[in-house]
């Protein structure tokens, strides 16, 4: 005869389940990115999924599905990861030039703001902030290439076993039915927001970075675009953080018209179209807050590095959506 009452039995299981997850948790903690990115590509993949599925089956669904997100996704974003870190290794090697640059953007503002050696102490964060952005890059390719596995992984028998995966997030969730369907409706409604909405603003970006510099004659506008086309996930700061500088730069070398146009082309283009795309995208998806955004990327980028810009914003966004069905369940 057991010595717990019925009442017990549950609690002390129940103590078990936490224990044990959170030992399971802590033991998958390094694979938290390969989740995310698996939870992510079902929710924009699956009505690609679903048409698929009808036409050829459920498995090569899927294989096609992961095989053309790994060619249009992640080759193209490592290679840029790997391009902007050779490139910075290569200014950075070059001592001579960027010290003059510097030193003549340190005296500039320093006597501007009294404030010495401010431009170098910024430099000095900036190339921290990289080495943290891309830390699978500079250290090695091993790490990445386990996350990509274990994300596949996961994908794979998401969309396989999409019918029984989909059952159990609703049988679990502590939602009632019409919450729960209502709750992942305004899920993939976000992360559409977020993932296509700020992919779409940071590469138009990018690219009007690319077009002012080639016009103006900045050498490495390509890459330049580039390091625009990652900053602009950050809203408003994003792009003019390589505009504006460049721009300084110009009128200190006695360009003054190039640094006119910069600044222009800065407030009255690059500035504008993140507005006039964000409206377009929150009234056809989503209304996603640009201080969302920027709370999202702070959040994140600490805890995940570069994946942080898009999983930053998505777990604040989602965190809002809990909160949101927590208080109408207790008004309810």
């Amino acid at each position: 005869m057991t010595i717990f009452t019925l009442k017990q039995r549950k609690n002390i299981i129940f103590i078990l389940l936490i224990a044990l997850a959170s030992v399971i948790l802590f033991g998958l903690r390094e694979f938290l990115n390969a989740f995310l990115g698996a939870t992510i590509l079902y929710v924009l993949l699956r009505p690609l999924f679903l048409y698929l599925k009808s036409k050829v089956g459920r498995i090569a669904s899927a294989i096609i599905l992961i095989v053309s997100s790994f060619v249009v996704i992640i080759i193209p974003f490592f290679s840029l990861g790997v391009m902007i870190v050779n490139r910075l290794s290569t200014l950075k090697n070059d001592q001579f030039r960027i010290s003059a640059m510097i030193s003549r953007l340190d005296d500039f503002v320093g006597i501007k703001l009294n404030r010495p050696h401010l431009i170098d102490s910024y430099i000095t964060k900036l190339s921290a902030f990289v080495e943290d952005l891309f830390p699978s890059v500079l250290t090695g390719t091993f790490a990445v290439f386990v996350t990509l596995v274990v994300m596949y992984f996961l994908l794979y028998f998401m969309f396989v076993q999409y019918k029984e995966f989909e059952q159990s997030l609703i049988k679990y969730a502590p939602l009632d039915e019409r919450q729960a369907f209502q709750f992942a409706k305004e899920l993939k409604e976000t992360t559409y927001s977020n993932i296509l909405g700020q992919g779409l603003i940071a590469f138009v970006q990018g690219s009007l970075v690319t077009f002012i510099f080639l016009v103006l004659g900045v050498t490495d506008s390509v890459f330049w675009g580039v390091i625009a086309f990652f900053l602009s996930f950050m809203p408003v700061i994003g792009a003019p953080v390589v505009t504006l500088p460049a721009a300084l730069i110009m009128f200190l070398n006695g360009q003054t018209w190039q640094g006119t146009c910069m600044v222009l082309f800065t407030l009255l283009v690059i500035m504008n179209i993140d507005n006039v795309i964000r409206f377009i995208i929150n009234k056809r998806i989503a209304d996603t807050h640009p201080i969302v955004t920027i709370l999202g990327v702070i959040i994140g980028l600490p805890l995940f590095g570069f994946a942080g810009l898009v999983f930053g914003p998505l777990i604040f966004v989602w965190f809002l959506h809990f909160l949101k069905v927590y208080e109408n369940s207790t008004t309810n």
